[in-house]
């Protein structure tokens, strides 16, 4: 998977330049992979062939909860990938560069979700157009989130803002903290915190 510093590295790049940036789900993408071993499973339940019960199924596609899956996905999708003209990036194996003159293109992958950035609308498009002829693809537009991170672009001025609120308020209703008031400064500076100061009875924990 691409690692998220690839992805700010990205993010800062697409504000810098004022580049487009969509994102794409590839649907069922570990069905996509082929596997190198012989794998044989039991018949699917609903699915058992009447007088063939003792018999099991050899797989010839990668599926979900196998551990190749993931890596025989991205071999199949690095192949495809590379095969249309985007080199990969030798500082991580999970985003793709094509320069030409017409601009620059930056491609990356995290398991089944595609982050691509050109300048260039139309090569957008007949890039998006090239993946669904190969994969199954769902299109979701510009990109608003990644990773769990909401994308806040501010084109005219050149902007590119990272907000965590989701994952923060989930945060807090996991520790019953939701309903808390918000401060500026929620500790001193220089505090150092214990296990001592954790809620040890159940009314410590509630609101």
């Amino acid at each position: 998977m691409v690692r998220f510093a690839s992805i700010r590295l990205l993010l800062a790049m697409v504000s810098h330049l004022d580049l487009e940036l969509f994102q794409m789900n590839v649907k069922t993408a570990f069905f996509n992979g082929s596997l190198e071993e012989e794998i044989y499973m039991d018949q699917p339940i609903g699915f058992v062939s009447k007088g063939q019960e003792d018999k099991v199924c050899r797989s010839k596609r990668s599926i979900y909860s196998l551990k190749q899956s993931s890596k025989s996905w991205y071999l199949r999708f690095h192949k495809v990938i590379t095969s249309f003209g985007l080199p990969m990036v030798s500082e991580d194996h999970y985003v793709y560069l094509k320069r030409s003159t017409g601009g620059i293109m930056f491609l990356s992958l995290y398991v089944d979700d595609i982050l691509l950035a050109r300048n260039n609308f139309e090569m957008i498009e007949a890039t998006k157009k090239w993946l669904s002829s190969v994969f199954k693809i769902k299109d979701m537009g510009e990109a608003r989130y990644v990773l769990g991170v909401e994308i806040i672009r501010n084109h005219p001025k050149k902007l590119l803002g990272l907000s965590q609120e989701a994952y923060i308020k989930k945060v807090l209703e996991r520790f019953r903290m939701h309903y808390s008031k918000p401060v500026g400064t929620p500790v001193e500076k220089g505090l150092t915190l214990s296990l001592n100061q954790c809620p040890k009875k159940d009314k410590e924990w509630r609101p």
